[in-house]
């Protein structure tokens, strides 16, 4: 009787791994969760540097139009480090190119779902995943070849600037905004489609009022993440949008973005120094939009999920 007690009392090998497992999931999980605050930390002790240490007015880096630190303005006695400028840049850049791109990723994703589906899938999903294994540097390359002469024999100047940025994040953003819209798309349950058709909708009726209505979250979540992975490129922009730190007057005119900035500059400068903590206070900014674009699709996503 005392053995059959301690053999039920005894942990089983099945108990064993599922505690070893649980333990390795906790240890990575704790393990991810220090690496990004560790991230947040030392971007944010660097970033914040700027304003603390070397005592540079906030208003004066948001709002100062004029970016060169390693220049000192007579008057005020402070480096000129406005960066106005390439905060609109980026701006400029990431809406545009995602207002060019959602069109065509929803009229892509479209024909794929609900015109040809299998055709459409066969044809367009190779694209996709081409179009998402291509290097940045691939693209930047055909845009200062191809997309730049071409601007500057249409329109004059340089041919670098906000629109060749434009093009370029255009391609680079289409195939992540229409798998994302594709696989929202196939998620609408088939009897939504069924119930429209049945009560006398055209198919384009169905497509327009109910398909696309039902997946309208998914597909500005999916906008949204174009948005974010425009915003922090870096290369393939920084080689088209004419590196010029100055306000940007127009689409054609040479302009810049935090991370061209950041790219050129911070191999150039000492760690420690002025030069260098701003650069790491722009870093900070794109972290912090990061942030607010996983706030923005996490909003989308909880109030799709309560419709």
């Amino acid at each position: 009787m005392d053995n059959i007690t301690k053999k039920l009392m005894q942990r089983s090998e099945s108990t064993h791994k599922d505690t070893f497992g649980r333990a390795v999931s906790l240890t990575a999980l704790a393990l991810i969760g220090i690496v990004v605050v560790a991230i947040f930390a030392f971007v944010l002790s660097r970033g914040l540097s700027t304003f603390f240490r070397d005592g540079v007015n906030v208003k004066d880096f948001l709002f100062g139009t004029t970016w060169n630190p390693s220049v000192t303005n007579p008057a005020t006695k402070q480096p000129y480090i406005g960066a106005l400028p390439m905060i609109i840049g980026s701006f400029l850049v990431t809406f545009l190119a995602a207002v060019v791109a959602t069109p065509f990723a929803i009229g892509t994703s479209l024909f794929m779902t609900e015109i040809a589906q299998k055709r459409g899938a066969k044809i367009m999903q190779p694209i996709i995943e081409l179009l998402v294994g291509i290097p940045s540097v691939v693209y930047g390359f055909i845009g200062l070849t191809v997309v730049v002469p071409f601007i500057r024999n249409i329109t004059g100047g340089s041919g670098f600037g906000i629109l060749s940025g434009t093009i370029v994040l255009f391609v680079m953003i289409l195939p992540t905004i229409t798998s994302m819209t594709v696989d929202t798309l196939k998620s609408v349950p088939r009897y939504y489609r069924e119930s429209a058709l049945a009560i006398g909708a055209t198919r384009w009726q169905m497509i327009y009022k109910v398909v696309l209505r039902s997946a309208t979250p998914g597909i500005m979540t999916a906008i949204v993440f174009g948005m974010a992975r425009a915003f922090g490129e870096a290369l393939a922009v920084q080689m088209v949008i004419g590196n010029a730190a100055l306000m940007p007057t127009g689409l054609t005119t040479p302009a810049s973005t935090l991370t061209s900035v950041l790219t050129m500059g911070i191999g150039n400068t000492v760690m420690g120094s002025l030069q260098n903590d701003v650069l790491w206070t722009l870093a900070m900014i794109l972290l912090l939009m990061s942030l607010v674009f996983n706030l923005i699709v996490r909003a989308i996503g909880r109030r799709g999920a309560m419709k």
